[in-house]
């Protein structure tokens, strides 16, 4: 049974310029089935140096982080972990002691997604992103074997940089629905907001003609976790990858982290199935 909460509960957080439920539950339900005096809970914050000085002298044990901070957030830190620092991009801080240490558990989930959906590594693609998150997948296609792949950026500096670094094409645009500009790809991954709940909930992260042309979707978007593009791949048939598949094997990776332990498959879908409620 997990304890109730008092002086001695070890807090554990996240920061995200859009905070959702799925880490809270997730991460919640996990301790109360592994009975840990654990509490998690969402923030945002306009100031993020306070927000990160706040996590060392409180002795919040660790903390998930999500768009805008995956960058910005490493300057603030003691050090980085080597899944960190091979992208310049962290999604998690664990606190030793006072001694802040950035992580980036959504490149283990890729690699792990990859594998566990035996896509050939000779399998062209298209990725849509340049950001923090774009910086984890396309690294762990690179570290997976993938050699051929074009990077879809607006942003030229952004875009043309994190693509050459891993040995990828860039472009900055995809075309129009009706005529779209790039050869389509037999694999899809959208890293944009594009179909994320809010503004873009609506957007289509790829043309139809290239939807209708590839074998795989994958869209790193968890809220929902049905997109339009992921809706658009069904109706044509398609293999499909989700954002909840990526975060619920990087939430896991962070309680990991957190805690020492390891919660059980059973425990794991469980508290999976309660966080999408």
């Amino acid at each position: 049974m997990k304890p109730p909460i008092g002086r001695e509960t070890t807090l554990c957080m996240s920061l995200s310029g859009r905070p959702g439920h799925f880490g809270s539950r997730f991460h919640n339900r996990l301790y109360e089935l592994m009975g840990l005096d654990y509490v998690y809970k969402a923030f945002t914050t306009t100031d993020l140096p306070a927000a990160i000085g706040g996590i060392r002298a409180l002795g919040i044990r660790g903390c998930a982080v999500s768009m805008p901070f995956k960058e910005a957030v490493i300057p603030l830190l003691d050090g980085l972990e080597p899944s960190a620092a091979a992208i310049d991009s962290v999604n998690t801080v664990v606190n030793e002691a006072g001694r802040l240490t950035g992580h980036n558990t959504d490149y283990v989930a890729i690699r792990l997604l990859l594998r566990k959906h035996g896509i050939d590594p000779r399998t062209p693609f298209l990725l849509r992103g340049s950001g923090g998150m774009a910086k984890a997948v396309i690294a762990a296609l690179r570290d997976a074997g993938f050699t051929l792949g074009t990077l879809i950026a607006r942003n030229e500096g952004a875009g043309r940089a994190l693509a050459t670094r891993y040995g990828y094409d860039w472009r900055p645009e995809i075309g129009a629905a009706q005529a779209p500009l790039l050869i389509p790809a037999p694999l899809l991954i959208n890293v944009t907001p594009l179909g994320m709940e809010g503004p873009d909930a609506d957007a289509l992260a790829f043309p139809v003609p290239l939807i209708a042309a590839c074998d795989i979707a994958f869209d790193v978007v968890a809220l929902p976790s049905t997109t339009p593009f992921l809706r658009a791949a069904e109706q044509a048939g398609k293999r499909r990858i989700t954002g909840h598949e990526v975060v619920v094997l990087q939430a896991l990776e962070q309680f990991v982290l957190y805690t020492g332990l390891n919660p059980s498959p059973e425990q794991v879908d469980d508290a999976a199935a309660s966080a999408r409620t």
